[in-house]
C-alpha cells in the first residue's frame, strides 16, 4: 500500500539533498568543532557558514543565532533564562501555545512564582491586541510576552510585528515560537523588533534533532546548559555538526524554492477546501485556516460533521497519515486546548477535528484519495444514524 503523508506540520520527510550533505559530513567532517587542528576547524567552518546563512535569511547578526536540538529546547532556554537571568516576573501568553511553551510557563509559575496572564482567543482563534496593550500597561513588573507566530493546529497567523512594537513601547520582552512559519515565510528581524524566536529543522525537510534560537544580542540572555564555551556560552556541549549542516541545506532549498513551493501548496490547499466543501455536507474549517491571507498556507484545520474518535486510525488503515490535532496531542484522551478554546460545547460533542498539513510533495491525487475516504466514512455515519432513527 502506498502511503499518503498529510501530517507535515508534525514533521516533514528529509530532502535527498539534505541526506547527501549530512552523510558527507559524517564521512569526512567528523572533527570536534572545538578542536584546534584542521579537522576540528573544518567542522567549525561548516557550522559558521550555516549560522551566516540563517542570519542572512532573518536579517539578523550571526551572533544572534544559537544552534539547539529543536524548537522545544529553544523555547525552554528562552523562557527559563528570562526568568532566571533577566528578572522577568510576569509572562503574558495564551492557552493556544505549543505544549513546550505552555508547560514551561507553568513550570516557572510553580517553581519561581511567576505571574501568568492568559490572553483568551475569540472563536476564530484570534487575539485582541488592544487587550494585550491593556495588560502590558497594567503592571510595573518586568514582563515577557510569549505568543506563537503560526498556530500549529489551526494555522492562524499572529501579527508579530504589531505585537513586537507593543512590547517595545511598554518595555516588555517578546518571544515568538516560530517553528511552523520558519523557512515557509519571509521573516525580517531587522524590521520586526522581537527579542527571541525558535526553529526546528524537521518542519522544513531538515533533520530531527537540529534547530536554533534567535536571541537578540541586546537582550542579555544567558544559557541554561553550562559546561563549555560553545554557541557563545548560551548552549554548552559539542555541536551536532551533521544536523546543523542538514538544517542549513534544508533552509537553502526552502529559500531557493520558496516561491514555487508556496504557489504549489496554496493551490493544493484551495483544492482541498473546494473538494471537501463539495463532497461532505456540513463540513467546516477551524479558525482562519481556510482564509489565505490570515493563515499559514501549509495547515488546514477541518471540522467533520460527525463524532469519530477513531478517524485517525481509520484513515491510517487506508494508507493516509494524518493528525486529529497536533502530533503532541493526537494520542491524548481529551481534546487539545486549542479546540477547547474555539469550539462550543455542541461542536465538541458532535464533531471531529482533523488537521491536514501539506508540503510541496503533496499532490491533488493524494487529496482525492483523502476526500474519497472521508466521504465513505461520513456516509457510513449517515447510514448508521438513519438506522437508529428507524428503530
Amino acid at each position: 500500500m502506498n502511503k499518503i503523508y498529510l501530517d507535515n506540520a508534525a514533521t516533514t520527510p528529509l530532502a535527498e539533498e539534505v541526506i547527501d550533505a549530512m552523510v558527507q559530513v559524517m564521512k569526512v567532517n567528523y572533527g570536534n568543532p572545538s578542536s584546534t587542528h584542521s579537522l576540528g576547524q573544518e567542522a567549525k567552518i561548516l557550522i559558521e557558514n550555516v549560522r551566516r546563512e540563517v542570519a542572512d535569511y532573518l536579517h539578523a547578526s550571526p551572533s544572534e543565532i544559537i544552534f539547539t536540538s529543536c524548537g522545544t529546547e529553544s523555547n525552554n532556554m528562552i523562557i527559563k533564562s528570562c526568568i532566571n537571568h533577566l528578572g522577568v516576573e510576569r509572562i503574558i501568553t495564551s492557552p493556544m501555545e505549543h505544549k513546550c511553551v505552555a508547560e514551561t510557563v507553568l513550570d516557572m509559575k510553580k517553581r519561581k512564582g511567576v505571574e501568568v496572564v492568559y490572553l483568551r482567543p475569540d472563536q476564530k482563534g484570534d487575539f485582541d491586541l488592544t487587550k494585550l496593550e491593556e495588560v502590558l500597561k497594567g503592571s510595573e513588573k518586568k514582563t515577557l510576552v510569549s505568543l506563537m507566530h503560526a498556530n500549529n493546529e489551526i494555522g492562524n497567523l499572529l501579527d508579530i510585528k504589531k505585537v513586537a512594537q507593543l512590547c517595545k513601547e511598554n518595555n516588555a520582552l517578546f518571544h515568538s515560537d516560530t517553528v511552523q512559519s520558519m523557512a515557509h515565510m519571509a521573516l525580517d528581524f531587522s524590521d520586526i523588533p522581537l527579542d527571541f524566536a525558535s526553529c526546528s529543522a524537521h518542519k522544513f525537510h531538515g533533520p530531527k534533532g537540529s534547530g536554533f534560537a534567535f536571541v537578540r544580542k541586546s537582550s542579555g540572555l544567558k544559557g541554561i546548559i553550562t559546561g563549555g564555551p560553545q554557541e557563545r556560552t548560551l548552549r554548552a556541549g559539542t555541536e551536532n555538526v551533521c544536523g546543523i549542516v542538514g538544517l542549513g541545506k534544508a533552509l537553502e532549498l526552502s529559500l531557493k524554492n520558496m516561491s514555487e513551493y508556496t504557489s504549489h501548496i496554496k493551490e493544493i490547499k484551495k483544492y482541498t477546501i473546494d473538494r471537501l466543501s463539495a463532497e461532505i455536507e456540513g463540513i467546516k474549517f477551524n479558525g482562519r485556516s481556510a482564509e489565505e491571507d490570515k493563515s499559514l498556507y501549509t495547515v488546514l484545520s477541518v471540522l467533520l460533521p460527525f463524532k469519530d474518535p477513531m478517524i485517525g486510525l481509520k484513515l491510517d488503515m487506508k494508507g493516509i497519515a494524518i493528525s486529529q490535532g497536533s502530533a503532541c496531542s493526537s494520542g491524548a484522551a481529551k481534546p487539545s486546548m486549542v479546540m477547547m478554546m474555539i469550539l462550543d460545547e455542541e461542536e465538541m460533542q458532535h464533531t471531529t477535528p482533523l488537521r491536514v498539513s501539506f508540503s510541496h510533495l503533496t499532490s491533488k491525487a493524494e487529496i482525492d484519495t483523502l476526500v474519497d475516504a472521508l466521504r465513505e466514512i461520513a456516509e457510513s455515519f449517515k447510514i448508521e444514524n438513519t438506522n437508529i432513527s428507524h428503530r
